[in-house]
């Protein structure tokens, strides 16, 4: 009966809170503040450095064929048997690794490859969001991700990654899932023990294949 009373009361409180309007303490603040100050480092580099600091694998490729060289190469070196791709044209750049190494179910894959929406310069992350074509689950089902990108999806800032998807959807088509994505799965959760690939792939490599049109 107490706690009854109790629930009561606490849910009149939140009715008039939500009733009542609060004014802004701070008026002067826009959304176009500059919080972080570019650094004078190219964005390839500054990348390149971030994302290596949070344990990702970096190349960098002078062309498709040089990254679907070295993935390639990559996929022997770990003697990976079973890679995903669900995008067609991901499949056309890497077309000449034997078709048997290719598997449709995601489940029992041993890496999978995808696009981006963009990269983060600042802090070494990768954006990436359900409107692709890759799925919203090949990123971080399989044990590595392999993530193919450009040198022109390269940002400074996160807030430079939202307002480049606001331009490319529209603010009305936005996808309904946006992730951003900084190294390998990692959670100190258990003993404050920090653990990879709990929560998604052990291994994260990014292909920057320099594109300047």
């Amino acid at each position: 009966m107490a706690d009854s009373k109790s629930r009561t009361i606490i849910l009149d409180k939140i009715k008039k809170s939500l009733q009542t309007t609060t004014n802004r303490p701070f008026d002067n603040i826009t959304q176009n503040t500059q919080i972080y100050q570019p650094q004078n480092e190219d964005l390839d580099i500054l990348f390149a450095e971030q994302f290596t600091k949070m344990q990702g694998q970096f190349n960098y490729c002078t062309s498709e064929q040089d990254a679907a060289e070295n993935i390639a190469q990559l996929c022997n070196s770990k003697n990976w048997q079973a890679i995903f791709i669900g995008n067609p044209q991901i499949q056309n750049i890497l077309s000449k690794i034997p078709s048997q190494h290719f598997t449709n179910n995601l489940a029992t894959s041993n890496v999978s490859v995808t696009f981006c929406e963009s990269l983060i310069a600042r802090t070494g992350s990768m954006i990436l969001s359900s409107k692709s074509s890759d799925g919203r689950t090949t990123s971080v089902y399989a044990p590595a991700h392999i993530c193919i990108a450009y040198t022109d999806q390269l940002m400074y800032d996160i807030k430079d990654g939202i307002q480049h998807l606001q331009q490319k959807y529209s603010n009305n088509n936005i996808p309904g899932m946006i992730t951003l994505a900084t190294g390998p799965s990692r959670t100190a959760d258990i003993e404050k023990t920090l653990v990879t690939g709990v929560h998604g792939p052990k291994e994260v490599y990014c292909f920057l294949i320099e594109r300047n049109w």
